[in-house]
């Protein structure tokens, strides 16, 4: 079969010169696929796993179909699920379009919003944008989605992950009926299929391999371990590997900062990327890594789609993603750009089920690794370690929730002190078990009593 070149394809010559300053001939399967239809203005829904080159599927032919128009107005819209992927894109349309005309802007939280405002003002063709601060400013009718031609959805299986599915939605809505669509994902569940056919029409449908399937050129190995042995293993293997650059991924962002602090005691310069972080710092990790300042980037799952760095020779799960799906996307990070990858995974034994679900999502057997700190209660551990009951909050802290018992307050409980025979002054109870007589002189009627209570 005849290999497709970029020239081949209908393609301006100022695309064409922008793929070959890039040095980029051959289109890679997804974008082989997915340009032709794309050209002919047909919607469509792309199956791919991350590293394949989608982002210049979907950029080349809206730059190639979009047509110059004054004044300025917004006719692209792509949304993102991260800043770091959003920024991403941006670079590609800057990349490919640097002989056209059209300009550009990204927005995104995190950040001050007047720069972006102002850019907006001043007009621009394509936004790039994540879904929280987009709505931010529709809302506040600083940008307008009525003139939209072409709209992208990247990442939908993330956007869902992270909980934009309403937000996305909202956008959707505010979307002129006529345009193009396109949707990326990286996997096809039952929710994505349900929000591919609201948003498009008679698309074409491209799958380049199986879904949730790993790049081949990536070694994966599988490494069991007590969780108080990770960092021993981590230094062992970034120290005495031929590691040149290497993202390590944590669950949470508390063991991200605290993986970076152990790397750097031990004179391992290291730096944490996750959600806590200003964008400054963010982008200042990701610039320092990418020239190798910092040899080992600490991230949680907000980077696994956003970092787009063709030379990162090892992923590190220091911890298992309790998602499987999570897993393609992190270790995709490396083996791009036609590159071979090396993906390192820590198993203890309370994170034995998310390795199987895992294995069962990509099937296949990770292979096992022998090493000093290998423990025997991870490798045959039968599920996750088992989670503590719920602490249960006791009376005088419960809140009222509509059942019998009722909230306790800080005022004192009403006592009927006219029926009991005890002095007031004695603080000892009444000894026996027969009740004291009933004082019938002191009746509630009685208006020394009610002074008294009172």
């Amino acid at each position: 079969m005849t290999k497709i070149l970029f020239k081949d394809l209908k393609l301006s010559s100022q695309l064409q010169d922008a793929l070959i300053k890039e040095g980029y001939t051959a289109p890679t399967p997804i974008q082989a696929k997915s340009i032709p239809s794309l050209l002919e203005g047909k919607d469509l829904i792309g199956i791919a796993q991350t590293g394949t080159g989608k982002t210049a599927a979907f950029t080349l032919p809206i730059l190639e179909r979009m047509s110059e128009k004054y004044p300025r107005r917004l006719k692209t819209l792509v949304l993102a699920p991260t800043r770091e992927l959003a920024a991403q894109i941006g670079e590609s349309f800057a990349t490919y379009g640097k002989f056209l005309k059209f300009k550009h802007t990204v927005i995104f939280g995190g950040v001050g919003q007047n720069p972006q405002v102002q850019a907006l003002a001043k007009g621009v063709d394509i936004v790039v944008a994540t879904p929280g601060r987009l709505l931010d400013l529709m809302n506040q009718n600083k940008i307008s989605l009525s003139k939209i031609e072409f709209f992208v959805l990247d990442e939908a299986d993330r956007m869902l992950d992270m909980g934009f599915i309403h937000d996305i939605k909202k956008v959707i809505a505010k979307l002129p009926p006529k345009r193009q669509s396109l949707f990326f994902s990286a996997t096809m569940s039952p929710e994505i299929n349900k929000l591919a056919k609201k948003l498009l029409t008679d698309p074409v449908h491209v799958e380049i391999t199986a879904q949730a399937t790993t790049v081949e050129r990536i070694e994966q190995n599988i490494f069991f371990v007590d969780t108080k042995s990770k960092d021993d293993l981590l230094f062992d293997l970034i120290n005495k590997t031929n590691m040149t650059s290497v993202l390590v991924f944590t669950r949470t962002k508390h063991k991200a900062n605290k993986v970076a602090m152990f790397l750097n005691k031990k004179s391992i310069v290291a730096d944490a990327i996750h959600g806590n972080k200003s964008q400054s710092a963010r982008v200042k990790a990701i610039k320092d890594f990418k020239s190798g300042k910092v040899k080992v980037l600490v991230a949680t799952d907000i980077a696994a789609r956003g970092i787009d760095i063709d030379n990162i020779s090892h992923v590190i799960n220091y911890e298992l993603p309790n998602e499987p799906e999570s897993y393609v996307h992190r270790i995709g990070r490396t083996a791009r750009a036609g590159n071979e990858g090396t993906a390192f995974s820590f198993c203890a034994a309370e994170e034995r089920n998310y390795l199987r679900d895992i294995e069962k999502l990509t099937r296949q057997k990770i292979k096992v690794q022998d090493h000093k700190y290998h423990s025997e209660t991870a490798k045959y551990a039968t599920g996750a370690a088992a989670k503590p009951a719920p602490k249960v909050r006791n009376q005088q802290n419960r809140k009222y929730s509509g059942t019998r018992a009722q909230p306790r307050t800080n005022s004192k409980p009403y006592i009927n002190k006219t029926r009991t025979n005890k002095p007031r002054n004695s603080s000892r109870p009444p000894s026996g078990n027969k009740k004291p007589p009933r004082n019938r002189t002191n009746s509630r009627n009685s208006s020394s009593n009610k002074s008294k209570r009172w």
